[in-house]
């Protein structure tokens, strides 16, 4: 149940039909792990907490950099040189204390993304590296555990929700897809934010689609991503949605 002061803290989203006493209640009792903490974890850290998520396990081995400052929001000057889950979780903690905090300064990898995200209702992964987030792909699909999923690059990014666990057992005509229906391989010649730049705020607007599309999954309001993907254009300000569809022959979802 919520307390008197949550009830006032979350009195606007309370007020939504979309979300009301029951959508708030499920946002308190839910896990969400958070795969990386910095461009795009730390918008969505900071929608979440203010949201009312109940647990957030914030998974990242990275300290906080200078260069990161031009668009980490949750961190600053004073957090240089720092472990981003310690300085996120003390900066979410002063933002909604009612807000429970699990800190796993490591690096998640195939060997042990499934133990780091069991018991987790929702992960969302905003890292930028293949390797880390095929395995965390893998891990969702195998625990059945909703994905949502964020990246960016210079003035563009993209949002998905992957829900091929839940669909996993479903005629083929039936499934959703996952990740590794999206993105098969590590594309080629993959540009980093360090090579080539990005716009600060980019990383704002995406993490926070993250945060809001974690908020729909959770509380069940409006429509899924789950099947689509949505592409947002800074430089035009410019937003579309594709449909994906499941790849029978993916590597992680497919059967055969």
């Amino acid at each position: 149940m919520l307390s008197p002061e949550e009830r006032e803290r979350y009195a606007r989203h309370i007020l939504l039909k979309e979300v009301g006493g029951p959508g708030q209640q499920r946002l308190k009792a839910a896990t969400v792990a958070m795969v990386g903490v910095g461009g795009l974890g730390a918008p969505a850290a900071l929608y979440l907490a203010a949201a009312g998520v109940g647990r957030l396990r914030l998974i990242d081995d990275d300290n906080v950099a200078l260069s990161n400052l031009q668009r980490q929001i949750l961190f600053g000057v004073a957090d240089v040189g720092a472990p981003k889950v310690a300085r996120a979780a003390a900066a979410l903690h002063d933002l909604n204390p009612h807000v429970e905090i699990e800190q796993r300064i490591t690096r998640l990898s195939e060997a042990n993304a499934a133990d780091i995200l069991r018991g987790a209702d929702l992960v969302l992964d905003g890292t930028d590296d293949f390797t880390t987030r095929f395995a965390v792909n893998q891990a969702c699909h195998d625990l059945g555990i909703t994905l949502v999923s964020g990246a960016v690059g210079r003035w563009d990014g993209q949002v998905a929700t992957f829900k091929s666990g839940h669909t996993k057992a479903a005629p083929q005509a039936r499934r959703l897809p996952c990740y590794r229906c999206f993105v098969p391989e590590t594309p080629p010649n993959v540009e980093t934010c360090a090579a080539v730049g990005i716009v600060g705020a980019l990383t704002g607007v995406i993490g926070s689609l993250m945060a809001l599309e974690a908020i729909k999954e959770i509380a069940d309001a409006g429509e899924s991503l789950a099947g689509r993907v949505l592409i947002f254009d800074g430089v035009s300000a410019h937003a579309r949605t594709v449909a994906l569809k499941a790849d029978p022959h993916c590597a992680t979802c497919g059967h055969g």
